[in-house]
């Protein structure tokens, strides 16, 4: 059965168009450290999951966005969540008088301040440069940014979306998606994202800006024992 680019996102962008920002060991690939903490193997061999675990920091929770359920092996302890992606079948601008600006090295501790403050996902020290990101500022206090992040062919993944607590309610995550996925499709690029599947307001907000269902993911979460030893030198 042929698989479809989507249904393996990690796999798709690191054998694409962010090879350079991974790293490989055998049948198995990753985002460097500091960049992402998505894995993932080309199949589920048990050399291959072997691979994908030796690429994990002993305790640091990897992530794995996979069609299947995929459960640790022995010694990795883990937990998954059904997520939905979402891919854009034509943008709706959302026209709002926002002052969004680009977002650079200049602003990454603010970035990882507000992604660790308001969770929208993982981000990690230099998760800003894995691709373009935008964000709203009251002074020179970040509120609300978002961003890209898989790519792979013809798709680039919006992400990152959030706004500080403080400052709900605006219609910021909206029009900073809408900003985004235009600025994507005039580009040649379709937007996609993704979703927690019991998030029922997310998925309405994506969907009334042009998102549609494609499918059901499952973002596995995988911890390797602090005290793992079997990395190699």
């Amino acid at each position: 059965m042929k698989i479809n680019a989507l249904d393996r996102p990690v796999w798709s962008a690191l054998s694409d168009h962010h090879k350079h920002l991974g790293q490989s060991y055998g049948r198995a690939r990753r985002y460097l450290y500091d960049i992402e903490p998505f894995v993932v193997s080309e199949d589920r061999s048990p050399d291959a999951i072997a691979d994908m675990v030796h690429l994990i920091e002993p305790g640091e929770e990897a992530s794995l966005v996979e069609p299947e359920p995929f459960l640790p092996p022995e010694g990795v302890t883990g937990q998954t969540r059904s997520i939905t992606q979402l891919v854009c079948a034509g943008i709706r601008p959302k026209q709002r008088d926002i002052p969004f600006r680009e977002l650079g090295a200049s602003d990454a501790a603010q970035m990882y301040d507000l992604a660790h403050l308001t969770k929208p996902g993982p981000f990690r020290r230099q998760t800003h440069t894995i691709g373009r990101f935008m964000g709203v500022f009251d002074g020179d206090r970040l509120v609300a940014m978002g961003g890209e992040r898989m790519t792979f062919g013809d798709y680039t993944e919006i992400s990152g979306v959030c706004t500080h607590p403080d400052y709900r309610g605006r219609g910021y995550g909206a029009a900073l998606i809408s900003v985004l996925g235009q600025r994507l499709e005039k580009e040649g690029q379709t937007p996609f994202l993704h979703s927690n599947s019991d998030n029922e307001i997310a998925m309405g907000l994506y969907q009334s800006l042009g998102f549609r269902p494609r499918r059901e993911l499952w973002h596995c979460m995988w911890t390797r024992p602090a005290a793992d030893k079997q990395r190699a030198a």
